[in-house]
């Protein structure tokens, strides 16, 4: 094996997990990129020779870089116009979700713990990590990190999906929703949506979403049916059906040109929560992954 050889390939071994972590700590891709990135930079400088396993001591750097990044990250989220939601990740929809695939619901769930308990959840039950491995990234006692987790195990147990969704009838749904909604059918809408259904749009401040989310039935309603008497239908184009962070959805051009993806949380058969995401800095590396 040449040195290069020897440099490269652990870290490359190691470079989709590592992306997907930082992702999951972060919510922002072009963030996860940049800590990949540092990440890179210290194992090149690094006595690699004492490093008996890479893919632990690589975890153990992304973490930390991405416990740093995420104090600049909670602040910039206080000053963020309207709901924050993650940049949105997109796969074809009969593509099977991987074992450490968390939906859109749960990563905001996430974002309601503290980084120490969010590293802790996203190593030790996501990813896997030993106790003792994720006790030494964190640098705590592995009696602490064992409540760590078991406190962000308590709070994101409500936001687990209690209906699973298979790929058909995820699409029967995004494509039922997508025409009842493009035409402000109520009652199609009504069908498909829960009583206390809410609805998010994030903007960003960039293009025009609701600053809170909308929430209720008939709220709902009210908003789909004003915008179909405001606009014709055939001025929202359905581009392609996508599983969204691990939720059925689609991507489309809305009535004012601007691409939006829209994802659902599915409970007990009906759309208890609908995530839009229009900010276009947050659509950039979809866009250019779907090929639209």
């Amino acid at each position: 094996m040449t040195a290069q050889a020897a440099l490269t390939g652990p870290f490359e071994a190691q470079r989709p997990r590592l992306l997907r972590l930082a992702y999951r700590m972060l919510g922002s891709r072009a963030d996860s990129e940049d800590i990949v990135q540092e990440a890179w930079l210290r194992w090149q400088a690094a006595d690699r020779s004492a490093v008996a396993e890479p893919a632990a001591y690589l975890s153990r750097i992304v973490t930390r870089l991405c416990l740093d990044a995420l104090k600049s990250a909670r602040a910039r989220r206080e000053t963020y116009i309207g709901p924050w939601l993650p940049e949105p990740v997109a796969e074809p929809p009969e593509e099977e979700p991987r074992a450490d695939e968390l939906t859109l619901t749960l990563m905001l769930a996430l974002e309601r713990l503290s980084p120490l308990e969010r590293a802790a959840f996203l190593l030790h039950d996501v990813f896997a990590v030993p106790l003792g491995e994720v006790a030494a990234t964190l640098e705590r006692e592995p009696a602490a990190v064992r409540q760590l987790a078991s406190r962000a195990r308590r709070h994101v147990r409500e936001a687990r999906p209690r209906y699973q969704v298979g790929r058909e009838q995820g699409e029967r749904l995004v494509r039922a929703f997508f025409d009842a909604s493009s035409k402000g059918d109520v009652q199609s809408l009504s069908a498909l949506l829960a009583e206390d259904a809410v609805l998010h749009a994030d903007g960003g401040g960039k293009v025009i979403a609701f600053h809170n989310p909308i929430i209720g039935l008939a709220r709902i309603l009210r908003l789909y049916a004003g915008l179909s008497r405001k606009y014709s239908p055939e001025q929202i184009v359905l581009l392609r059906p996508l599983r969204i962070d691990g939720l059925p959805g689609y991507l489309s051009r809305e009535r004012d040109g601007i691409l939006q993806t829209t994802a659902f949380d599915i409970r007990d058969g009906r759309i208890a929560a609908i995530y839009i995401t229009r900010n276009p800095d947050k659509l950039v590396r979809l866009v250019e992954e779907v090929g639209v």
